[in-house]
């Protein structure tokens, strides 16, 4: 099959979230990706691949050339299966975040650290992560590819952090990763509860922070200025995992 100049024009405009979000639908690529949302019954508004791709015999996969491949990629060297998905938005439930473990993200813009962060929640086991608004978007292709399969396995919800854990009632405990608070070491396993990490730069957004009710941090041995986020996000899940 040859893909037209508006197919190839629309599948390439998909790389920016204004374009993800007026055509409802979000793109990966690759092989490796690709078949971990296969596993996880994520179903394909339509799967492009090429001769090569250990998917050519499937039934709702579409062969296409190499050219036409190296048109519509992502990336500098173009592979060999690309799934356009369709984009749907969850939305949190009343009362919801009182019920269960919940990773929140405030300001944390780098697509990669967001991928790694929905990894970690799926590792430990959370119920939820929480996307803020200023958060890198999580259908971009650099969030589902880091993400490592995660993307389709953690519901995850973008909303306005501030907003949500204002809501809260006063015996949900919120979490706030700082660098002054009490030691992470401390901590004892939770099974109701808020962890909120912020930009691994700026930290906390002032509006986040005054929802946040505990601050802990992870003390420091050596003289880096500051830890990764999601290496952040991991040891802190891992403490209230016990």
């Amino acid at each position: 099959m040859a893909l037209t100049k508006s197919e190839v024009s629309r599948l390439r405009s998909l790389r920016e979230k204004k374009q993800r979000e007026a055509l409802g639908l979000f793109v990966v690529e690759g092989e490796k990706v690709v078949g971990e949302l296969l596993a996880a019954n994520v179903v394909w508004e339509q799967l492009l691949v090429t001769s090569s791709s250990r998917y050519a015999g499937r039934g709702d996969a579409t062969v296409i050339s190499d050219e036409d491949m190296a048109r519509i990629s992502h990336f500098p060297t173009p592979s060999n299966a690309l799934g356009i998905g369709r984009l749907v938005r969850a939305s949190l439930a009343p009362g919801e975040l009182a019920s269960g473990r919940t990773l929140a993200l405030d300001r944390v813009q780098d697509a990669g650290n967001v991928g790694t962060l929905l990894r970690i929640a799926d590792w430990f086991g959370f119920d939820r992560v929480l996307l803020g608004t200023d958060c890198a978007d999580l259908f971009s292709q650099k969030v589902i590819n880091a993400s490592m399969g995660s993307f389709s396995r953690v519901r995850a919800v973008t909303v306005d952090v501030a907003a949500v854990l204002a809501d809260q009632p006063n015996t949900l405990r919120i979490l706030g990763c700082d660098l002054q608070g009490r030691s992470v070491h401390e901590l004892q396993p939770m099974e109701h509860v808020v962890v909120v990490i912020g930009s691994e730069g700026r930290g906390l957004s002032e509006q986040v922070a005054k929802q946040v009710r505990e601050r802990v941090t992870i003390p420091q041995y050596g003289r880096a200025e500051s830890l990764n986020a999601a290496v952040a996000a991991g040891i802190v899940c891992a403490r209230i995992r016990g």
